[in-house]
């Protein structure tokens, strides 16, 4: 017993510094509505910027105070960012910001290894409280006890800031209508700059927090973005109170899985999250209307319509150049081509659920991996044909997609996203973990194709019958009345369903299409690198895919392919700088501001001013 409360104690001095960081995203969506995956690289910041000062201000008095100016110096940094890059974008579809946070997060890597470098800091001791208390005999850290302490406290301020002062009310006020509030005559710029940078400062409090405990690196803000979104979620969306709880819970799961479950660690917190979003959609102490419908993309575009004669004539002429290609490219140009239309294809399937069913899925690698693991599995295991094994692969993925579906659809907005992310994580942690079947970290190698295709020009026109023919099966079908159908769920659930259509059933079954096409993608890829890997099944490939969707532009059915192509091509040339991350960051967050329909719609908007009429080819 005095093990196990040693461990419980442990488990709420780690959810202070996660509750902080998941409270300042919890009050950034519930004001901003900005789903922002950039949170964590302000908790980095604040880790470099606490341990930089603390070199500086020496004793107990410099240690404490460099912990309070880091919070000030992040929430001015933030205040910055929110202004330059946020801003001009509030009018853009709400989900289209996750694109500018995400190239803020290229920024802010490559500026802090520029500052800082590549090297791990350690975190200093917090002066007077080094060593240990015994309690009931086991030691446990002085500074946990302090963290422990703290957490109430910080819980009442907060609590106090928003139910008692003029702010809070404001606050308040603009997470349940942002309109009303302007109609108010209340600035709600400087409310969302205001609330925004309060938001980072205590995610960069949590970082200097944890600093006697971990120290600063460059990985952090990848490391706790997960375990923060998982907070936020279970406790419900703008919850405070349940961010608290959330954290205690997930925090004190993981010490205990750690020492009872240790092959349960990358997983437990997002099985939790599943369980939680079933059976309590909008978390523990969430409401539905805080959720908000961030499924859907703006306001529902002009109906579609086929190609023009324009358009196909354009179509063609860039197939007939694809396939000409092999004649005036080299080997290496064969390949890049063959990876950015795999790319196109997986973006293609994403944007067949986001644009036209309004759904959006932070977890999609999970079926592009899922399709590539099915097949490397039956040639690695059972020497399985490359034609039959290739076949088994969108079977597969769409069967899954089909599994996960039919628990994510009753869901809507960021709580479906959620869901579809914590499925996608236990999808990569199979993988992962289960060493036996999958090799884990190792993966599976020697997967080539068979000898017909065992070339790359052969392979590059293998590769491009299918990827087009992919990305013209799903144009076919959002033409088709079932898009129709989609797009009335999407636009106007309740009088689609008055009108006798089955809106769940129709997403379900897109969902299980999109996971077919990604899997299709993902056999098109593992066969062409002859090996697969985990990290196709990681986040990060996921929210590529979504990127790509939204800097193509997200009602345009060309936005996913134009997107892919453009990010391949800029991702390729841009590697082979030294802070590429940093361009390519520069690179996102400016068409995001300058093109906010996309680079597709842009194009389009730019192309029916210039004609003055709507332009045909924008379908």
């Amino acid at each position: 017993m005095a093990f196990f409360f040693a461990q419980f104690l442990t488990g709420l001095a780690n959810a202070a510094a996660l509750f902080l960081v998941a409270s300042g995203l919890s009050l950034i969506f519930g004001v901003t509505r900005i789903v922002n995956f950039a949170h964590g690289s302000f908790y980095m910041l604040g880790a470099f910027v606490g341990v930089t000062l603390m070199e500086f201000l020496p004793g107990a008095v410099g240690f404490w105070g460099a912990i309070v100016l880091t919070g000030l110096v992040v929430g001015l940094i933030a205040a910055v960012v929110e202004m330059v890059v946020l801003r001009p974008i509030y009018r853009a579809p709400e989900l289209f910001q996750l694109v500018a946070t995400f190239g803020v997060i290229l920024v802010i890597q490559d500026l802090a290894l520029m500052i800082w470098g590549a090297e791990d800091r350690l975190g200093p001791r917090a002066p007077g409280l080094r060593g240990v208390w015994r309690i009931f005999g086991e030691p446990v850290p002085k500074y946990d006890i302090i963290l422990i302490a703290m957490t109430p406290f910080i819980l009442f301020a907060l609590w106090y800031l928003i139910t008692r002062t003029r702010l809070g009310v404001l606050v308040r006020a603009a997470t349940q209508d942002r309109e009303m509030v302007g109609a108010l005559g209340v600035n709600q710029a400087w409310l969302f700059t205001g609330v925004f940078a309060l938001g980072s400062a205590l995610a960069a409090w949590g970082g200097a927090l944890q600093l006697p405990k971990g120290g600063a690196d460059l990985l952090m803000d990848f490391n706790i973005i997960g375990a923060v979104f998982v907070v936020v979620v279970i406790g419900g969306m703008g919850s405070l109170p349940g961010a608290f709880i959330a954290a205690v819970l997930i925090s004190v799961l993981n010490v205990f899985g750690v020492t009872y479950l240790p092959q349960s660690t990358l997983v437990l917190m997002f099985v939790v999250m599943a369980i939680v979003l079933i059976i309590r959609p909008y978390g523990l102490l969430g409401r539905e209307e805080v959720a908000g419908e961030h499924g859907q993309v703006g306001a529902p575009e002009t109906p579609i319509r086929p190609y023009g004669t324009r358009g196909r004539m354009v179509v063609t002429a860039l197939l007939l150049v694809l396939a000409a290609l092999p004649f005036v490219a080299d080997q290496f140009l064969l390949i890049l081509t063959i990876d950015i239309l795999i790319f196109a294809l997986f973006a293609a399937s994403l944007h067949f659920i986001l644009g036209s069913g309004g759904l959006v899925s932070f977890g999609h690698a999970a079926f592009f991996g899922g399709g590539a693991y099915a097949a490397a599995l039956l040639v690695f295991h059972t020497d399985t044909p490359m034609e039959l094994a290739f076949l088994f692969a969108p079977l597969a993925a769409g069967l899954l997609a089909l599994g996960i579906g039919w628990f994510c659809i009753r869901l809507s907005g960021v709580y479906f996203a959620m869901l579809t992310l914590a499925f996608s994580q236990l999808v990569w942690s199979v993988a992962f973990q289960w060493r036996g079947l999958t090799r884990g970290d190792d993966g599976l190698i020697n997967i080539w194709p068979a000898p017909w295709l065992n070339g790359p020009v052969t392979y590059y026109y293998f590769t491009l019958i299918l990827a087009v023919g992919g990305i013209l099966v799903l144009r076919h079908i959002i033409h088709a009345p079932f898009g129709y159908a989609l797009r009335a769920g999407r636009d106007s659930p309740r009088q689609a369903e008055a009108m006798g259509i089955d809106v769940k059933r129709v997403q379900l079954v897109a969902f299980a299409i999109a996971g077919v096409m990604a899997g299709l993608a993902g056999g098109i890829f593992v066969f062409a690198k002859g090996s697969v890997f985990p990290t196709e099944l990681e986040i990060a490939k996921s929210f590529d895919a979504l990127i790509v969707v939204f800097l193509g532009g997200v009602k345009t059915l060309a936005g996913g392919v134009v997107g892919a192509t453009f990010l391949s091509s800029v991702e390729h040339w841009l590697t082979r700088l030294e802070y590429w991350r940093l361009v390519l960051g520069l690179v996102i967050i400016a068409v995001v501001i300058l093109m906010p329909e996309g680079i597709v719609g842009s194009l389009r908007s730019l192309w029916a001013r210039v004609t003055g009429s709507k332009s045909e080819v924008s379908k």
